[in-house]
């Protein structure tokens, strides 16, 4: 059976989807021009008509560098974050008249390739960058609080655990994953997860021990953080890095991920056919994935392909026609 698939072409390549906390058929997006090495960015906000099931949007806001990563504010359904390839991480309100940032600060000192917001106390969010740090935001700051410095190579990703709200997850181009403590500001666990570049990591919803890996080494590991000596099981079926990962809000054995092979996989990663679900729908790398709160199964990717998809892959997988069947937003 084929999902019913929601689907909308973006100007720019997709680099990161994120659905609202506050809103089910919400969507923000960010977007790259050329791929995210040199050009513009623009961040777009999607609601899915619920009679129609088309994707309309909301409002987009235009910046000067790509947009890599986005994060809805967990305080205010209105407020969204981007991080950007100057350096730049900006705060966006889409009830606003202008096309200008609430929030601008330039604190890095290159890409910002990643932001979470705290879902548990939700007044900090944290991003990291290829300067080999991680900077802790507070909204009602001017500047970051709290720099975290250590990893020794870019850092891809980070998450905050959504059982300890102090701590954070990192993972870096030095082959290390390492858990922080916030208000220390220093590492309180490092563990060499890969013998490659680790791009992805989040935490298990359900289990407080428990996070993922993903590296350019074409596999996923899950970890258990009272036994890091090794991981809890490794899955393979990647045949490229994986970009981003996301364990599930509605199962502790459910995992997704999208990489550079163009595909999505799902997993349970508690049976030993773990792989249940491989889809191919996008023609290009995927970069977003991202699952929703409010429905269990309901799931978007966004791709440089410049297709973002919505769908409940209970109900099976998209397929979506070649991208240049349509006509794209033309850059501004």
């Amino acid at each position: 059976m084929q999902a019913r698939t929601h689907s909308e072409v973006t100007g720019f390549n997709g680099c990161s989807v994120e659905f609202s906390p506050f809103f089910q058929n919400r969507v923000a997006v960010g977007t790259a021009q050329y791929f995210g090495i040199i050009g513009n960015g623009r961040l777009h906000v999607f609601d899915i008509d619920p009679v129609s099931g088309n994707m309309v949007e909301v409002r987009s806001f235009d910046t000067s560098d790509g947009i890599y990563d986005t994060a809805w504010n967990e305080m205010n359904e209105h407020q969204i974050v981007s991080v950007s390839s100057d350096g730049s991480v900006k705060l966006w309100d889409i009830n606003t008249m202008e096309g200008f940032p609430i929030l601008n600060y330039k604190e890095h000192m290159q890409e910002v390739s990643a932001v979470n917001w705290n879902l548990a106390t939700k007044d900090t969010f944290v991003t990291s960058s290829w300067d080999k740090t991680l900077k802790v935001w507070d909204p009602n700051s001017p500047h970051s609080i709290r720099t975290l410095a250590e990893h020794t190579y870019c850092v891809y990703n980070a998450a905050y655990s959504p059982h300890r709200p102090q701590s954070i997850l990192s993972c870096s181009g030095d082959h290390t994953v390492k858990i922080w403590d916030m208000f220390q500001g220093t590492s309180a666990q490092t563990v060499r997860a890969h013998e490659a570049e680790i791009l992805a990591c989040d935490w298990n919803k359900y289990n407080e021990f428990v996070f993922v890996t993903g590296s350019v080494d074409r596999t996923l590991k899950v970890w258990d953080i009272r036994r890091l000596e090794r991981e809890v099981v490794c899955l393979q079926g990647h045949t490229y890095g994986i970009r981003r990962l996301k364990c599930s809000p509605h199962s502790e054995d459910i995992i997704g991920s999208v990489a550079y092979d163009m595909t999505l996989c799902l997993w349970n990663w508690k049976l030993e056919d773990a792989l249940f679900a491989k889809c191919d729908h996008h023609s290009e790398f995927v970069l977003g994935l991202d699952f929703n709160l409010f429905v269990d199964g309901l799931i978007s990717t966004c791709s440089w392909d410049r297709y973002v998809c919505v769908w409940n892959f209970k109900e099976g997988f998209p397929v979506l026609p070649p991208p240049m069947k349509a006509a794209p937003i033309p850059p501004q």
